[in-house]
């Protein structure tokens, strides 16, 4: 009998992949799901992005095996957007790695750093693949806590008193997904220094800073040293509305970044010469009008809609968090958060997010995403104030 190897049952089916089966069987019945859940922009990207990528596709000689690293345009424009944004020199020959997304960064790095058996620390609550991807490549996962009482920041003091001598890699997430907890500098100081003394790599993912976020853009390669010992991603998929395009990106230091290159080259074949040109437009030429317009002042709106349905399911909520998603924590009455989300579902046809899928400290908690037209999360909360809460 054929079996399939040891790690698949490391892992479970991503959980989104799972229920939205569920919601489509049910669309499929006539019950019209509206999807609070998933953050995928709904909104075009720059009609420059888009009559680049149309120009390059056009071209017939653009369309053969591109770069594992990337485009030189594509790495200058990536190198300029870190100056632009966050006055960080970035090499474009050397600090700065093209990826397919972000979920392919977290492999590549994970390749890269981590042997069988070794450690990597993961936040609780956090994004679900930092855990699934490290399983897979047969790393321990060690997780470290994350508290609404401290701002959802890391307990460094917490952290200290953990055993770290088989932990190679920390993931951090700021401004933190799910939780909406902002990007701190004094967070930052204290995780380069913290990298520096335990030799451990620490991995930020950072690409919800442009969301609902008017203050400074913060980056971990704001901080002096960070490049020896830390790397940062960021992404088009959030702030310039291209999920399915899969365009991101890694910086750190020339050492870190050909080693992650060793491992993707060997993986994939790069990406197709339009995507690549047409993100270097993107980055290139979007305003900070452009982001105002189509990020803060869309995600705006729909979050005071997303306020009055955590008000109606009786939820509350940290009003300063920042990020595409709404956290919310669920009143006491409900025995867990499954008992809340699934009567939503089927009673309101509202899907929105359990928390416990982003680890056992989102158990009481719930994400509503802002990912939707402001119609339908009108409508939403139209058929959730129906019922009898």
């Amino acid at each position: 009998m054929i079996k399939p190897a040891n790690r698949v049952s490391e892992v479970q089916e991503y959980y989104f992949s799972r229920k939205l089966k569920e919601v489509a069987r049910m669309n499929d019945e006539g019950q019209d799901i509206i999807s609070l859940a998933i953050g995928s922009p709904d909104m075009p990207p720059s009609k420059q992005t888009i009559d680049k990528l149309c120009e390059v596709a056009c071209q017939p000689t653009a369309h053969g095996y591109q770069p594992t690293m990337g485009t030189p345009e594509l790495r200058q424009a990536m190198a300029g957007f870190y100056k632009r944004w966050y006055g960080v020199e970035i090499d474009p020959k050397t600090e700065v790695q093209p990826l397919i997304g972000s979920k392919e960064g977290i492999l590549h790095v994970t390749l890269a750093f981590v042997n069988s058996g070794e450690q990597v620390l993961v936040p609780d609550p956090g994004y679900p693949t930092y855990t699934s991807l490290s399983r897979i490549l047969g790393a321990e996962v060690v997780n470290y806590s994350l508290r609404e009482d401290n701002g959802w920041q890391p307990d460094f003091d917490e952290l200290e008193k953990t055993d770290l001598s088989r932990v190679r890699l920390m993931w951090t997430n700021y401004p933190n997904m799910p939780t909406g907890g902002n990007a701190r500098r004094e967070t930052y100081e204290r995780l380069v220094s913290f990298a520096q003394r335990h030799n451990i790599v620490v991995v930020n993912d950072n690409p919800y800073s442009f969301i609902l976020n008017e203050g400074d853009k913060l980056s971990l390669m704001q901080i002096p040293g960070a490049k020896d010992c830390c790397i940062e991603f960021n992404s088009l998929s959030k702030a310039y509305n291209m999920p399915g395009w899969r365009v991101g990106m890694c910086v750190s230091n020339p050492t870190f970044i050909s080693w992650i290159l060793k491992i993707k080259s060997n993986i994939d074949s790069g990406t197709f010469r339009g995507i690549q040109l047409a993100a270097a437009a993107a980055l290139n030429t979007n305003t900070e009008e452009w982001h105002r317009q189509y990020n803060i002042e869309v995600y705006r709106r729909r979050r005071k809609i997303a306020e009055g349905i955590m008000g109606l399911l009786g939820c509350t909520f940290d009003p300063a968090q920042v990020g595409m998603f709404l956290w919310g924590k669920i009143p006491g009455k409900y025995a867990d958060v499954e008992e809340l989300t699934e009567r939503v579902l089927h009673e309101a046809r509202v899907f929105i997010t359990p928390g416990f899928i982003f680890g056992s400290k989102g158990c009481r908690y719930i994400r509503i995403s802002l990912c939707a037209k402001d119609e339908k999360m009108v409508e939403a909360y139209k058929r959730i104030a129906a019922l009898a809460w």
